[in-house]
């Protein structure tokens, strides 16, 4: 077994963000949590409030011999509005914005390189927004976060859908609304 590594994604609320990446091969634990800010150790009350410079974000811990970053990354774009810098769908704010957190300088080529493919394909009339930065230290989120969409099933498929990130999906990623 290869050793296991980590990405980091931000693309709205992580609730929504954990599912698709959940039961990819490969894939070894998704956590939902906080990053890219200046305290050490924030709720997601403090989050929330716009004061800490967090985003909410899933760490993957994957074993890159059975699904590689750049596969990590394609599922990643599928999850998201990749042209709205003001959060995702219902959220709005920084703590909400899209971005590619790498953790090597592998990971930054692979996620700019897929980033130009996707602005090049078209397939968006907008530019791609979505940033990639340096990843920071990554905070898991309370407990109550972790595996929202098994824990809270008819809550979460409710917010997918209430939220447009549903929608959006299956409008511009041909993705079936009851997978998500």
């Amino acid at each position: 077994m290869a050793e296991l590594e980590k990405a980091v994604f931000a693309g709205g609320c992580f609730w929504c963000m954990v599912k698709p990446f959940d039961s990819q091969p490969g894939i070894h634990s998704v956590v939902s949590g906080y990053t890219g800010g200046h305290v050490e150790n924030p709720t997601y009350r403090m989050v929330t409030s716009g004061t800490t410079g967090h985003t909410e974000a899933v760490e993957i811990t994957y074993d890159p011999e059975i699904m590689p970053y750049r596969e990590l990354v394609q599922i990643y774009w599928k999850q998201t509005d990749p042209t709205d810098a003001g959060g995702q769908f219902a959220d709005r704010g920084d703590s909400y914005r899209p971005v590619i957190f790498y953790n090597s300088q592998e990971q930054k080529e692979a996620a700019e390189q897929s980033k130009k493919e996707l602005q090049e394909s078209g397939k968006f009339k907008d530019p791609i927004v979505t940033t990639i930065e340096e990843a920071k230290p990554f905070y898991p989120a309370e407990e109550y976060h972790q595996d929202f969409y098994k824990k809270e099933s008819a809550h979460y498929k409710r917010y997918s859908i209430g939220s447009g990130r549903a929608g959006f999906l299956s409008k511009h990623w041909n993705e079936d609304p009851a997978e998500n």
